[in-house]
């Protein structure tokens, strides 16, 4: 069974840092490409940023290019958000999610075909 738990999220003031993971299971995690996403209260879900299979190429939503970072740690299972000078607008839950093979983040075309997400971890950005 594919799983994917988030953790790391939490209250942090605006220009402050989180670092978010994602612990996979059930599946050979090097060998699918991988993503984050938010949904802030009241609006839809937004991609965030995407990683190829070995780390290789990051893609990033224009909203956090520059801030976020993404990281995977194939070893681990595990993939990261490092998330920097955050403002209040970053405020949203968190997912990480899993493509099916083939498929990419780096295409319009596939970006929302991912075909596991975990649970979620809360970020609030507030003084």
């Amino acid at each position: 069974e594919v799983q994917l738990v988030e953790s790391g999220g939490g209250l942090v003031q605006p220009g402050g840092s989180l670092r978010l993971s994602c612990a996979a299971s059930g599946f050979t995690f090097s060998a699918f490409e991988m993503s984050w996403f938010r949904q802030a209260p009241g609006k839809g879900l937004e991609w965030v940023s995407g990683i190829t299979t070995r780390g290789e190429r990051a893609m990033y939503a224009d909203s956090v290019q520059g801030r976020f970072s993404i990281s995977r740690d194939n070893a681990k299972n595990t993939l990261y958000l490092q998330l920097n000078s955050l403002k209040p607008e970053d405020t949203a839950m968190y997912y990480c999610a899993k493509y099916p093979r083939g498929y990419s983040s780096f295409s319009a075309h596939t970006r929302r075909r991912y075909d596991a997400r975990g649970q979620g971890t809360q970020v609030t950005v507030s003084s």
